[in-house]
């Protein structure tokens, strides 16, 4: 996910240049204070107040000029009209955040309303043309079979949520102005790998062969999550 977005930003921004950044559902704030290190200024949105106490404590630990690039406020993704100006920023994440959302399209014109003109709009939704892919590699062919007909949720133990179609995505992103500009598969090959699992020492050959395959043609197609880029017209 990291080099995909350096990717769409350095293609679309002037080097150097010190970007206003909206992460939406931020998490813990790994992927906001990523980009509050490179120098960007840095705006994250949280409801959910464990993250948001674990994001406000890793900031705390950052040296005093990246804590002055980075802010965190706790409040829903669904309410960025009532934090923000419209166009506001140049740069606006939603990661992992439309799963948990039973309306989704109201969320993304919020978002995309957000952003300036050229802005860039980052989403990670979970890939709802490939839902047989996990039980069927798991040799859960009942969950397999199944999964075939469930346009709408994900079943996964503890992350069920639902599921959105590429088609689908697009023709949202166009009817909002910010026309999908490029995408990406993420998890090809690891997604039926345990939570638990101990990571191997050597990560490069791993990340390399998944940033291969989330660019390339069938595989991203079939991953487990999509990374779709949209630009605000």
């Amino acid at each position: 996910m990291a080099r995909q977005l350096d990717e769409q930003m350095a293609g679309r921004f002037p080097v150097g240049q010190r970007l206003r950044v909206l992460d939406v559902g931020m998490g813990r704030g790994a992927q906001a204070l990523r980009l509050a290190r490179a120098g960007h200024r840095v705006t994250g949105l949280e409801q959910e107040a464990g993250s948001v106490s674990a994001a406000r404590d890793a900031l705390s630990r950052e040296p005093e000029g990246i804590r002055e690039r980075m802010r965190i406020i706790e409040g829903d993704g669904r309410d960025t009209g009532v934090h923000f100006l419209p166009g506001s920023f140049d740069v606006v994440l939603c990661h992992g955040v439309l799963m948990y959302v039973e309306e989704p399209d109201p969320l993304v014109a919020g978002l995309a309303r957000m952003l300036a003109p050229g802005g860039l709009l980052s989403l990670l939704v979970r890939n709802g043309d490939a839902l047989a892919m996990r039980p069927g590699l798991d040799g859960d062919w009942a969950g397999a079979l199944g999964a075939f007909d469930c346009a709408d949720h994900a079943d996964r133990p503890g992350h069920d949520g639902r599921a959105d179609r590429l088609r689908t995505l697009t023709a949202t992103l166009a009817g909002i102005g910010a026309p999908l500009h490029t995408w990406y598969g993420v998890r090809v090959f690891t997604d039926t790998v345990a939570d638990d699992a101990v990571p191997p020492t050597d990560l490069g050959p791993l990340l390399a062969a998944e940033e291969r395959a989330g660019r390339t043609d069938p595989y991203r197609a079939v991953a487990a999550l999509l990374h779709l880029c949209g630009v605000r017209g």
